[in-house]
């Protein structure tokens, strides 16, 4: 049995429904920041397979590089949302989004 554009799809699939689950039921802070994660990480599944099974010849490194470039803006995000996770943390002594309804700290 070989492994087709279908499977990546499933897969992807499940993987952004699950961090819309966690996006849309967590309100913790940096399970909030793991859900966007899985977002992310499905659509650049999608965008690898659709490469990879769409094309046929040499130049099929097109959506491995622009995951690439997607995994290192992950990497930035994450710096950028933990950074204000952990003012927030700082300001109201807790990370959960709906304790924190005011914008002064």
């Amino acid at each position: 049995m070989s492994i087709g554009l279908g499977h990546y799809l499933v897969v992807s699939g499940l993987l952004f429904s699950l961090g819309l689950y966690v996006l849309i039921t967590r309100k913790n802070a940096v399970a909030m920041l793991m859900g966007v994660e899985l977002v992310l990480n499905a659509a650049l599944l999608n965008m690898v397979a659709f490469s990879r099974l769409g094309r046929v010849g040499p130049d099929k490194l097109d959506g491995q590089v622009f995951a690439l470039f997607g995994i290192v803006l992950a990497a930035a995000e994450a710096v950028v949302a933990l950074a204000l996770v952990l003012q927030l943390y700082r300001a109201f002594r807790s990370v959960d989004t709906t304790e924190t309804t005011d914008l002064k700290g």
